[in-house]
């Protein structure tokens, strides 16, 4: 019985460091891949190495985006570093 006891703050902390530390990890690593799986053309997006762009293509095979930094300079950045989006566009009405 006394071993089961030992084990219950082991336990508590581990529950502690689930909701607080590893939950909300999770939620915000779910809501980034939305965030990027849900890039268009015409988007302003912020890296993660700070640059500033607008989405110029979007490439589907290789995980990658086409942003122009300034005009006529276009680089490709992969998707995942990709930290924030500034500005949507708003979807083509068909």
């Amino acid at each position: 019985m006394q071993g089961i006891e030992s084990l219950i703050p082991l336990i508590l902390i581990f529950a502690i460091m689930w909701f607080f530390l590893i939950r909300p990890q999770q939620k915000k690593l779910k809501e980034h891949q939305k965030m990027v799986a849900a890039l268009r053309r015409g988007d302003q997006v912020i890296t993660q190495g700070g640059l500033i762009g607008k989405v110029v293509k979007v490439r589907d095979d290789n995980n990658e985006v086409e942003v122009e930094i300034a005009q006529g300079v276009n680089v490709r950045v992969v998707r995942s570093t990709i930290a924030t989006v500034t500005s949507k566009t708003e979807p083509a009405k068909a």
